[in-house]
């Protein structure tokens, strides 16, 4: 492989992380107008309509038992999971839901050991506890400022309750991949998450505007973009390459985050990311990191 050949793969990858992390913005504009939920339903609604055909075309047959519930049990976690991650970003700064969501990887870990029968080497030990201690220097950054108030405690709640949700994606993400391919799974992950959000939406549904239905437009196409960009990037190049371009969607988020709603990036925040990315450094060093899980 040619030095271009070879750099293709990292520049597809950080292009996909910035798609992904220029979603969240979308998706925070359409939640602060339309509420989480139907935002997360709508976006769900429009990803299936990209993805189901490309799945069809691939010659999609309907799967076997066991891998249907598999693809139930995941796309179930996901969808809360993006919908925990929705209403976060309608009560925190997208570089702070960001940067507390990477402590996902730490929580699997412990999840690896419990579901798969693992081993937790000593280094990942430590490196979840100084995870686990950054977390806290932006949490305690928060509570610190003088416009600390009950929406910003819901929505430190719903990131810390996605990351645990993204944590045990992890786990199924790696079973779920051995036995169907992207667009299967893309499929059933947007179209899971349709029926299920689609069981409150009679209640609780807020008609969009065309700007809203804009903004769900952009962010269903920048999933796609992003998910296949990943997909194309870790076909070609090793994970333990690519993993650390995950954590530059934190430096797209401090940037999304002040060109569409002026958000300010913060002291402890910076410290605490820095703090939960040296510790999945730490966790990941000496090994072949897995597979990374798709966005929500």
């Amino acid at each position: 492989m040619t030095r271009d050949q070879a750099f293709l793969p990292i520049l597809m990858a950080a292009l996909a992380v910035a798609s992904l992390s220029l979603m969240d913005a979308f998706m925070k504009s359409a939640a602060l107008a339309v509420g989480a939920l139907t935002a997360a339903w709508l976006r769900s609604l429009m990803a299936t309509g990209i993805a189901l055909p490309l799945w069809l075309v691939r010659g999609g047959r309907w799967p076997r038992r066991e891998v249907l519930l598999l693809h139930l049990q995941r796309s179930t976690v996901a969808t809360f999971m993006a919908l925990t991650f929705f209403y976060a970003l309608t009560k925190l700064p997208i570089a702070e839901a960001i940067a507390i969501s990477f402590v996902a990887p730490l929580i699997a870990l412990y999840l690896a050991r419990i579901m798969l029968g693992e081993t937790i080497r000593q280094q990942a030990i430590l490196a979840s506890i100084l995870g686990f201690a950054g977390t806290l220097v932006i949490i305690a950054g928060k509570i610190g400022q003088a416009d600390f108030d009950r929406d910003t405690a819901l929505g430190l709640v719903a990131i810390l309750s996605s990351a645990m949700l993204y944590a045990y994606s992890f786990i199924l993400i790696r079973r779920q991949s051995q036995v169907a391919g992207p667009a299967e799974i893309a499929t059933f992950h947007s179209g899971v998450s349709v029926v299920i959000l689609g069981l409150a939406i009679p209640f609780l549904f807020e008609m969009p505007e065309t700007a809203v239905l804009r903004d769900l437009a952009a962010a269903a196409v920048l999933t796609v973009i992003g998910a296949m960009g990943l997909a194309w990037a870790y076909a070609r190049a090793e994970a333990q390459v690519l993993v650390p371009l995950e954590y530059s969607g934190f430096l797209w988020a401090s940037l999304f985050g002040w060109l569409f709603f002026a958000e300010e990036l913060t002291l402890p925040t910076a410290a605490g990311t820095a703090i939960i990315i040296a510790a999945c450094w730490l966790a990941t060093r000496g090994r072949r990191p897995p597979p990374p899980i798709e966005q929500v």
